[in-house]
């Protein structure tokens, strides 16, 4: 079965936030990192992966998506901060990548 992400990314802990959703999660935030696509993340430099969903059903995280999109920062905020209060970057855990590898 085919998997759904929903993500968040910051350009530092508290910083300028996107949220976004993919069916490869590991390409896509490798695209973002290494500015690949023009447009928001790679002006404001949001690189760090900090928040992510999971699901099955595409039009289900779409309009998860679109409902984070909505809402204001201080509840993104707060869920990155339930999950992730280090604002750590999700990307090389989930990627497999030593510290040496991160760009």
């Amino acid at each position: 079965m085919r998997s759904y992400y929903v993500y968040i990314l910051a350009s530092k802990k508290y910083g300028t936030l996107y949220v976004g959703m993919t069916n490869d999660l590991i390409r896509r935030i490798y695209q973002h990192k290494h500015d690949i696509i023009e447009g928001f993340t790679a002006k404001y430099k949001t690189h760090l992966l900090v928040y992510f969903e999971q699901g099955n059903d595409v039009r289900a995280i779409i309009e998860r998506e679109k409902q984070l999109k909505k809402w204001n920062r201080l509840w993104k905020l707060e869920l990155i901060e339930k999950t992730n209060p280090e604002w750590r970057d999700l990307y090389p855990e989930l990627a497999g990548l030593q510290s040496s590898d991160i760009k």
